[in-house]
C-alpha cells in the first residue's frame, strides 16, 4: 500500500515535505509541500510540522542485552539477531558491532560469524524489522598503552601491516571502521594500508600530538573515537590529537552525550568548533548490558559495575554506558547545546555521511522515525513509523 506523508521537516532542508512511500517500503518520490500532488489518492499522514528522519546509525557499541559483541562466534547468531530487533525498536536502523581489544584468534573468530550473519541479513534470512549490521568497528588493539583505559594491555599489538594482516585474516572486507593510535605507527604505512582496504580510520586511546595527527590525517585517518575520552586534554600551547580534529575541514569526531564521559560544557565547545554537523556524531559506546537493569555483570575476563546507566571496572575505570544512542540527540536538546534538528542529524545524518552513505532521498528505506518537540514540556520524543504500519516509541 502506498502511503504518502505530509508537512514534515527534514534536517538540512528548507521548509515543508511530503514524501510517498511506496508498497515495497521505499521512498518512491518527495518534493516541498508547495509541489505536493493535489489528487489525494493515496492515505496521508499529515506530521503537521514535526521532524522527519531515517532512524539512528551507531558506529560504536559493545553489546547490548547482556551479550558483548568480541564473544561472538557461530552459537551466537540468535542473540545478534535479538539484539537488532530489539536496537530496531530503539529507533537504530544499523550499527557497527564494536570489538575491543582481544586476542588474535577470539577477534578472527567474531569476524567469521558477523561475516555469516551478515550473509543472512543480505539474503534476509533475518527478520525484516531489525537493525542491519554494517560492519564491524575493531576498537584496538593498536592502541597506545598510557591510553588504552579499559582494554587489557596483554593483547595490544605492534602497528605494522604486518600486524595488520594478521589481525585482519580474511575478513577485511567487513571491517569498517578501526580505532587506532596513529603515533604508533610513525611511517604511516599502517594507516595508508587500512585507508587502501577501504577500512575507516578512526584515530583514538592515544597520546598523538597535534603533528602526529595530522600527518595520520594527510595519510588517510578521517574519524576520532570517543572525543576527549582516552586522550590527552585539549591544551593553549599543544592541541594535540582532539585540537588537529576540531579544526580540520574533513575529519569527524564521535562523542558519547550521557553526560559522564564528557561534562555537557566540553561537548559545547567541540559542537561550537568543529561547526556542529560538519565534524560531530554521537556514539553510544554502550557495553553488553545495554537493555538491563543496573548491577554487576561479567566483561571479558573483568566484571563491570553499571550504575545509572554508568559502567566501571572495580578499581572505578570508566568502561563505558548503557545509555541508547537516542537518549544522547535528547540530553543535547535539553542541555540546550544545539537545536532539535541538529541534535537529530547528529544521531542520522552526519553517521551515515561518516561512512559515505545517503540520508533521506528517493529509493532510499522508507525506516523513518518521527521526533516532537513539545515547547511547553521541553521534550523531544521520536517513534518508528512504517514498521508494519506500526508506531514504535523510540
Amino acid at each position: 500500500m502506498t502511503l504518502e506523508i505530509t508537512n514534515a521537516r527534514i534536517v538540512g532542508k528548507q521548509g515543508l515535505y511530503w514524501l510517498r512511500v511506496g508498497a515495497g517500503g521505499t521512498i518512491e518520490a518527495m518534493d516541498t509541500m508547495e509541489k505536493a500532488p493535489s489528487d489525494g489518492e493515496p492515505p496521508q499522514l499529515d506530521l503537521a510540522g514535526d521532524w522527519l528522519s531515517r532512524g539512528g546509525l551507531d558506529l560504536q557499541i559493545n553489546g547490548a542485552l547482556g551479550f558483548a559483541f568480541p564473544d561472538m562466534d557461530g552459537q551466537h547468531q540468535h542473540q545478534l539477531s535479538e539484539i537488532c530487533q530489539w536496537l530496531w525498536m530503539q529507533g537504530i536502523d544499523g550499527f557497527l558491532p564494536t570489538i575491543v581489544t582481544t586476542s588474535v584468534a577470539k577477534i578472527q573468530k567474531a569476524l567469521a560469524a558477523f561475516a555469516d550473519f551478515m550473509d543472512q541479513q543480505q539474503a534476509q534470512i533475518q527478520p525484516t524489522n531489525a537493525a542491519k549490521v554494517l560492519g564491524v568497528h575493531l576498537e584496538g588493539p593498536f592502541l597506545n598503552r598510557q591510553k588504552c583505559g579499559a582494554h587489557p594491555p596483554q593483547h595490544l599489538q605492534t602497528f605494522d601491516v604486518e600486524h595488520i594482516k594478521r589481525v585482519l585474516g580474511d575478513r577485511a572486507e567487513i571491517v569498517k571502521m578501526m580505532t587506532v593510535a596513529p603515533e604508533l605507527d610513525p611511517t604511516g604505512e599502517g594507516i595508508a594500508y587500512l585507508s587502501k582496504l577501504g577500512i575507516r580510520v578512526s584515530l583514538g586511546h592515544s597520546m598523538a600530538t597535534y603533528e602526529q595527527a595530522n600527518r595520520a590525517f594527510q595519510q588517510g585517518a578521517t574519524l576520532v573515537t570517543h572525543a576527549f575520552n582516552a586522550m590527552p586534554g585539549l591544551h593553549h600551547r599543544e592541541p594535540g590529537l582532539l585540537g588537529a580534529a576540531m579544526v580540520h575541514p574533513h575529519v569527524k569526531c564521535g562523542a558519547i552525550a550521557d553526560g559522564v564521559h564528557v561534562c555537557p560544557t566540553m561537548l559545547q565547545i567541540l559542537l561550537r568548533a568543529s561547526e556542529y554537523q560538519r565534524g560531530v556524531f554521537l556514539v553510544s559506546d554502550a557495553l553488553a548490558p545495554l537493555g538491563c537493569p543496573d548491577g554487576e555483570y561479567p566483561w571479558d575476563t573483568r566484571a563491570i559495575a553499571v550504575k545509572n546507566g554508568t559502567a566501571r571496572l572495580s578499581d572505578g575505570t570508566l568502561a563505558g554506558t548503557t545509555l541508547p544512542l537516542l537518549a544522547g540527540v535528547k540530553n543535547l536538546v535539553r542541555w540546550h547545546l544545539c537545536d532539535v534538528e541538529t541534535a537529530i542529524a547528529l544521531a542520522t545524518h552526519t553517521p551515515r555521511e561518516a561512512l559515505g552513505e545517503a540520508t533521506i532521498a528517493p529509493t532510499q528505506p522508507a525506516t523513518l522515525l518521527r521526533w516532537h518537540w513539545d515547547a511547553t514540556e521541553q521534550q523531544l520524543t521520536s517513534q518508528r513509523l512504517l514498521a508494519d504500519r506500526q508506531k514504535e516509541k523510540c
